[in-house]
């Protein structure tokens, strides 16, 4: 099926993240779009308005007239939708095209020169940074992105000039091998989805093919001490990043700088303070004095390290380079400021797996030395607390107080013996409550008085409390 010539495009999962900007890429183009999704949501009511047409019931019966046409209807749908879906089936027994999610954003963004950002951590704002630097240029972009960029208020972006996309590369499922990347960053590696993979070196070795489909013309860009060994083809020039990690463990002069040897592209005197963050970029034949992060959090250096590599690597100017980070509004949920007072802070974060809930609960309690810092943490996924239950434990011990909520199914049925508890109780802060997600807000509106900075993280529903929360906290503080 020629995507650029069919008339409809019908969606299944239409809520999710990576499908909206699908629909809206479609919308753009004049399709007549629609589809399903499990639950009404602030983004499927903004896909409406803008023309979609979405319905919340797997009833074929409400599928329109539009969308009945094998010859001229693609069928898009996400792994997330279960195969027993009556929809979908419908599709598939009567012979229409219906193709992955990930195959058909490797379809459209085949042509053009694609910008990929992969990992299992940092790949949502690390690729968001680079779309609005390039956009901001005079460069230019397309972008696919997974998470709605504040500058913007969309994931997607479209460019009458630039043949330039930037595409976060999503590893679940192995979507990411539908792509054909010209250059590609690679954030993290840090197992995750073993429900898909089965184990770590599966899991690694699905970043190693990956970066076997990079162009000959083209770059790697990847983290330094990923344990991933790259497969590139003849041709590919491989560049390592490093940012405040390797900084703050590795200080190897009385100046605080970190040592060029450690990696191609780095950070060098990184000043963090007054809720500010500077750092010199450094790379090969460049320095970009005084860069300042929109969003300042420690994570953001190293994230910044690698947008703004490969920002310049396609002729981005230093000056752009230096108005756009410090313009830089990010991702919603992605460290999102909802209260920023003298008496209270709320921070919403999308993180979901260990390494990066440790990563945010450190940025927050740098931010707020000396402030006491409350968690509310609703795990997501079955599988993902039975594999790393001990790893979160850890990462949520750092806080001074945890609030965790039950487990977000998703897609997944429940596993015996899998609850939230078996993190729980591995928790060592003393201060530690489990409750139910139905609980929470009669909780904050008992003990708003005693909260100071609350960050909220997770990747289910948790987003849907972030309101109600800042309500209470708000009119309470």
């Amino acid at each position: 099926m020629n995507i650029n010539t069919i008339t409809a495009v019908y969606f299944v999962g239409a809520g999710g993240i990576g499908m909206s900007a699908l629909i809206r890429y479609f919308l753009s183009k004049g399709k007549q779009v629609g589809g399903y999704d499990k639950t009404p949501s602030d983004l499927t009511a903004q896909l409406n308005r803008e023309g979609a047409v979405i319905h919340y019931e797997d009833n074929v019966s409400l599928i329109p007239d539009a969308f009945k046409d094998p010859a001229q209807t693609l069928v898009v749908y996400t792994p997330a939708v279960p195969e027993s879906h009556a929809e979908l089936t419908y599709f598939r027994q009567k012979g229409f095209e219906v193709m992955k999610r990930a195959r058909v954003l490797g379809e459209i963004t085949n042509c053009s020169r694609g910008l990929c950002v992969a990992g299992t951590h940092g790949k949502t704002t690390t690729s968001s940074m680079v779309a609005h630097l390039l956009k901001q240029s005079h460069v230019d972009c397309n972008a696919f992105l997974g998470g709605i960029l504040k500058n913007y208020d969309s994931n997607l972006m479209l460019s009458d000039k630039s043949d330039l996309t930037v595409i976060e590369a999503d590893e679940f499922d192995r979507s990411f091998h539908w792509l054909t990347p010209y250059m590609a960053v690679i954030t993290a590696a840090d197992p995750d989805h073993l429900d898909i993979y089965g184990t770590a070196e599966a899991y690694r070795e699905s970043f190693e093919h990956f970066t076997s489909l990079i162009r000959p013309d083209g770059c790697l860009i990847m983290r330094k001490g990923i344990a991933v060994t790259p497969r590139l083809k003849e041709g590919v020039k491989l560049y390592t990043y490093a940012g405040a990690e390797e900084y703050n463990d590795q200080l190897s002069t009385e100046k605080g700088q970190l040592s060029t040897e450690k990696a191609d592209f780095h950070a060098e005197k990184i000043r963090i303070g007054n809720g500010e963050i500077f750092f010199d970029f450094v790379g090969p034949d460049i320095r970009i004095a005084d860069v300042q992060l929109g969003v300042p959090v420690k994570v953001n250096i190293e994230n910044g390290v690698a947008a703004i590599a490969l920002a310049w690597l396609n002729g981005v100017t230093p000056e752009e380079i230096k108005k756009g980070m410090a313009s830089f509004a990010g991702p919603k949920r992605r460290f999102d400021f909802h209260l920023k007072k003298e008496n209270i802070v709320l921070i919403d974060d999308y993180a979901h797996h260990p390494a990066e809930l440790k990563a945010s609960i450190q940025s927050v309690k740098e931010l707020y030395a000396g402030r006491k810092v409350t968690g509310i943490f609703q795990p997501h996924l079955y599988t993902r607390t039975r594999d790393f239950a001990p790893d979160f434990a850890t990462s949520l011990s750092l806080l001074d107080e945890l609030i965790l909520l039950d487990i977000y199914p998703a897609r997944e049925e429940p596993i015996p013996g899998v609850t939230s508890e078996i993190i729980f109780d591995a928790v060592t802060t003393p201060a530690k409550k489990l409750i139910r997600k139905g609980e929470l807000l009669d909780l904050v509106e008992k003990e708003a008085d005693t909260f100071e900075v609350v960050l909220m993280v997770g990747a289910g529903d948790i987003d849907r409390l972030i309101e109600p929360v800042k309500q209470i906290l708000d009119k309470k503080l």
